[in-house]
């Protein structure tokens, strides 16, 4: 069976800074901020959600669907993924258009600032889910606005049950406009910075969420995750990494493990347990998509 990973495809242009932002910005001086950061390493990696969200199912064994738009420039990406094996038949171009563009550079305490340019990945609501007996599982991840929304509404009508993952897309909506998500969706993840925005537009927090869908998943990073369900939560610790190298992408690494077991029919915690997993193999690889997974290694 397939699931459906709505999202971006992008190509991600990595930076490292060797200090720490805290260092360079001044809190006081914000308005007037004026910063220069040097940046010795730099590479340009495949990515985007819907395409490491692919990977990481793909890579555990599952059957990964993005459905997501890219530009003129992005022939290699949708190449790229065929090769590894995933499905690109949702996956639609977008003429005079580039494929969207994140620019992220990260300081040595692993925090990140990104610029990102969503280029064709505007147009991605052009794409329509539609029930189909191959289809078991959907997510909703950041992606056009339009999209976002159709994407949603299209996962219900079509009985296809789904993932809200709002990530940086979260801001888009209003209060009225993701308490309707919510209510769509059978399960929600966000970040704990996300989950307390979530919370403070829609007037409910957690175990309120998570009394309306099937469970709440709040991923706290280097601590692991908070597993909602009925209103109860449980605390899934982080697996330890065998190095941390770069955290871009970790998440949506997460998040293909956590597909993977829904698919599987898993409880919800035992799909965190195995994200956690995924995610602790991610960090120790720099780029979103260059890690490998040993099922074996992983406990599948």
């Amino acid at each position: 069976m397939a699931a459906v990973i709505c999202g971006s495809l992008a190509f991600d242009t990595i930076m490292n800074f060797e200090g720490r932002f805290a260092d360079q910005i001044l809190p006081d001086q914000l308005h007037i901020l004026n910063v220069s950061f040097l940046v010795p390493g730099l590479r340009r990696d495949f990515g985007g959600c819907a395409g490491n969200i692919a990977y990481s199912l793909n890579a555990l064994g599952g059957r990964a669907l993005p459905m997501a738009t890219v530009g003129s420039d992005g022939a290699d990406y949708v190449e790229r993924l065929r090769t590894l094996g995933i499905g690109t038949e949702f996956i639609r171009e977008v003429a005079d258009s580039y494929t969207a563009q994140a620019m992220i550079m990260t300081d040595r305490d692993n925090n990140q600032i990104t610029a990102f340019h969503p280029g064709a990945m505007q147009q991605a609501h052009i794409s329509r889910i539609e029930a189909r007996s191959d289809i078991r599982l959907g997510i909703v991840a950041p992606d056009g606005r339009e999209a976002m929304v159709q994407h949603a509404a299209q996962f219900k009508a079509a009985g296809i049950p789904f993932v809200f993952d709002p990530g940086q897309g979260l801001p888009m909506f209003d209060g009225k406009e993701l308490a309707q998500f919510v209510d769509q969706a059978d399960w929600v993840v966000v970040n704990d910075y996300e989950g307390k925005m979530l919370s403070d537009r829609t007037g409910w927090d957690s175990a309120a969420i998570s009394r309306r869908v099937k469970g709440l998943v709040v991923t706290l990073g280097a601590d692991g995750c908070e597993v909602w369900t009925g209103g109860a939560s449980v605390h899934v610790p982080a697996v330890t990494p065998t190095a941390i190298v770069d955290p871009t992408g970790c998440g949506d690494a997460w998040r293909g493990g956590l597909l993977y077991g829904l698919e599987q029919g898993w409880d919800l915690r035992r799909c965190a347990e195995l994200g956690n997993r995924v995610g602790a193999l991610k960090i120790a690889c720099r780029g979103p998509q260059n890690y490998s997974i040993d099922r074996s290694q992983i406990g599948l």
